[in-house]
């Protein structure tokens, strides 16, 4: 019972701003980051920090070249943005593909979560791996960024 009124209260509906507010909001600070790097270079130094693993050691981690890779990505440029960081466009087309089922599912008013099993994410892991002992061997030299 709803105590100032003395009746029972009503059942709360989901408009549809409340369902897409959130996949809106990720992509609003998906694309904000993807703007920024897209305007301020990363080839040239000094504007983001050298990757730690490469610093210390030389060896390329999966995500080296990745901030490359999105500026090339962002201006067009997709044999660059492969060459920067392969996994990296496989990422930038997974999200998109992610997010877009998920949008649409929003819409449509069904809940759903994307929810890998261990099959999944091993997967994943096993190609990260691969993709990153492939690029720091002495043939791999088309995966450096």
């Amino acid at each position: 019972m709803n105590p100032d009124s003395g009746t029972a209260p009503h059942p709360t509906t989901t408009t549809a701003w409340n369902r897409i507010a959130v996949p809106v909001g990720v992509l609003a600070a998906v694309a904000a980051a993807f703007a920024y790097v897209g305007s301020v270079d990363p080839n040239e130094p000094g504007h983001y920090p050298v990757c730690p693993l490469y610093g210390l050691t030389g060896l390329y981690c999966p995500g080296c070249g990745g901030l490359r890779s999105a500026h090339a990505f962002i201006h067009g440029d997709l044999l660059a943005a492969l060459q920067d960081n392969a996994a990296g466009v496989a990422a930038y087309l997974g999200f998109a593909v992610l997010w877009t089922v998920w949008m649409v599912r929003a819409v449509r008013g069904r809940t759903g979560r994307f929810d890998p099993g261990p099959v999944q994410m091993w997967t994943v892991g096993a190609l990260l791996l691969v993709f990153t002992v492939v690029r720091n061997l002495p043939f791999g030299g088309w995966l450096h960024p």
